[in-house]
């Protein structure tokens, strides 16, 4: 059975498991032999039974006691290292120690208590649990008692002098995530969090994850139910090609492909700052995977045909793009170059090379536009879509549309924080703005999975939950930090910006609903544009963007984008 071939040290469950099956052999081979020589007489069949315990237990209880003189005491076995690790132990308890509370009783609470515990370099003791499962309470986990319920939080903390609690519920709701962090805030102790599933990439929580609660946590962390075999199969062992790359939703979309094991994962990206640090980041994180970065630009059409003639991309996530609506009210040759162009370069390449598929990142401005950006977006979806509606091309085209991500650069939250952090005031364009809002992390995700079921021409839309009023989000940040708004921290309102609507539309009334096997992905399939009148207005609009003239630039897009309503 190979009971003497393994590494005591590393005794698992499975080590046991395969004790157990030894010993059932060698008592079975043993409870034989005695039945056929001597049909059992003058021999207690008790005998066989205990034999077979004490054999288990002893066996058994060597192979754990030895596991745990390794862990608890030596690594290897010198007058040394023994000395260095009771002078270790001395110096951790003259130390200060943090007792802690863990706030749930789950699975994650379990891996954090454990790491806690086998790890001298982490000053902390947890002295005990909180859960609001009544069935829990009193039961224990390695020894340490789930005391209460988390309403209790204050009373177990002042009565076993706890100094800081973690929050170890990775699934909770946004409700109960905002009720959990008010109690903490009443009870004055310090509180920290784990990420929800979504954040952590390989799925394992450790006590490097814990950081402080942000108002991202407050929106909700369901996991996203991924269906991995179906990823796995259009990206494991592709060269997959991401534009963007150094961008927030391109590091992370990055990050999220390295989980399925690419054969190769190209990074484009024109910031080269941001390129060198993504990259760094990957190939220390994902040493097996080849990655390739890329410092160039879609704008350049000869660049891409090399970069592609060279790498062979299968698989293509078009992520670069400009997206800052006020600095293209002012620019907007910039969307025309970028956006449209760029995308067009873009398409054009990965359909000349064969590639498989080209996953095109779009937004809810793109809907019924008001402003360059969107409209620049509306027409950038109509050339991505209609390569497969109308043309007959071997690359499966599809367009992923969803809102606004909370951490992406430019967002109104650190916006917000900063204006907090300076005292104020915090600027609010409109009373009643609203905005769908979405994690990076569950966005990329959403993104991969609709890329495995996009067949070409499709345009998925991300199910974005309930809108967000931008002017509550503000007063929560405000409070987040300890104070009241329009008492400690004034809001002021100064109006939408050129091109801003009040709120966002995730579809227009000529795009129909189709329902996906997946809850959180819908599909929509657009109006069909004729190719050669889109290619003959793009045309047009290239050689405006060369004049840089604003205005016959918003003709050019309202021809093209008939619901586009522009503010002058």
């Amino acid at each position: 059975m190979d009971l003497y071939k393994g590494m005591w040290r590393y005794t698992s469950i499975n080590s046991l498991l395969d004790v157990v099956k030894a010993v059932a052999v060698s008592s079975g081979l043993i409870v034989i032999y005695v039945l056929w020589r001597y049909r059992f007489q003058g021999v207690s069949r008790s005998v066989f039974f205990i034999d077979f315990c004490l054999t288990l237990m002893f066996v058994m209880g060597f192979r754990v006691f030895i596991r745990i003189c390794y862990e608890r005491l030596v690594q290897k076995i010198t007058i040394k290292e023994l000395i260095g690790y009771f002078r270790n132990r001395l110096k951790k308890n003259q130390q200060v120690i943090k007792r802690i509370l863990i706030i749930g009783a789950g699975d994650c609470a379990e891996k954090i208590f454990r790491e806690i515990n086998d790890n001298a370099a982490i000053h902390y003791k947890v002295v005990g649990f909180l859960d609001d499962d009544v069935l829990k309470i009193g039961r224990k986990i390695h020894g340490i008692s789930v005391v209460s319920r988390i309403e209790e939080l204050e009373k177990v903390g002042q009565s076993l002098k706890v100094s800081e609690v973690i929050i170890a519920l990775p699934t909770v709701s946004a409700k109960r995530m905002r009720e959990i962090v008010k109690i903490c805030k009443d009870s004055g102790i310090k509180f920290k969090t784990v990420p929800g599933m979504g954040e952590l990439i390989n799925g394992k929580v450790s006590v490097n994850a814990i950081r402080k609660v942000e108002y991202r946590d407050l929106l909700g962390r369901q996991p996203i139910d991924l269906d991995t075999e179906q990823i796995g199969g259009y990206l494991s062992g592709r060269v997959v090609f991401v534009t963007g790359a150094g961008g927030s939703i391109g590091t992370e979309l990055c990050r999220q492909i390295c989980r399925f094991d690419p054969g190769k994962l190209v990074l484009f990206e024109r910031a080269e700052s941001p390129l060198y640090e993504i990259d760094l980041e990957l190939k220390k994180n994902f040493p097996n995977i080849e990655v390739i970065p890329i410092l160039g630009d879609i704008q350049h059409k000869e660049d891409l045909s090399k970069v592609f003639g060279l790498i062979k991309p299968e698989i293509v996530f078009h992520a670069a793009a400009y997206k800052h609506v006020p600095m293209l009210e002012n620019h907007p040759w910039k969307a025309v170059e970028n956006n449209i162009a760029g995308t067009e370069n873009l398409v054009e390449t990965a359909d000349k090379f064969c590639c498989e598929k080209f996953i095109f990142i779009s937004t809810d401005k793109a809907v019924n536009p008001t402003n360059f950006m969107g409209a620049s977006k509306r027409i950038a979806e109509m050339i991505v879509q209609n390569r497969n509606l109308i043309g007959e091309s071997k690359t499966q085209f599809v367009t992923v549309r969803f809102g606004n991500v909370i951490g992406s650069v430019g967002s109104v939250i650190p916006l917000f924080k900063k204006q907090i952090k300076e005292g104020g005031p915090v600027t609010v364009t409109h009373p009643e703005i609203i905005r769908y809002f979405m994690l990076i992390p569950e966005a990329c995700q959403l993104i991969l999975q609709a890329g495995a079921m996009g067949k070409g021409g499709e345009i998925f839309i991300l199910e974005m939950g309930a809108p967000i009023k931008i002017d509550n989000m503000a007063r929560d940040l405000i409070r987040f930090s300890g104070f009241e708004p329009d008492v400690d921290i004034k809001i002021e309102y100064t109006g939408l910006r050129p091109g801003e609507k009040l709120y966002e539309e995730l579809m227009t009334d000529q795009e129909d609903v189709i329902p996906t096997c997946h809850n959180k992905i819908m599909i929509f399939n657009g109006r069909k544009v004729d190719l050669e009148q889109l290619n003959g207005g793009i045309e047009t609009l290239r050689k405006e963007a060369e004049k840089r003239d604003i205005e016959n630039i918003r003709l050019q897009f309202k021809k093209i984008v008939p619901e586009y309503i522009s503010h002058p």
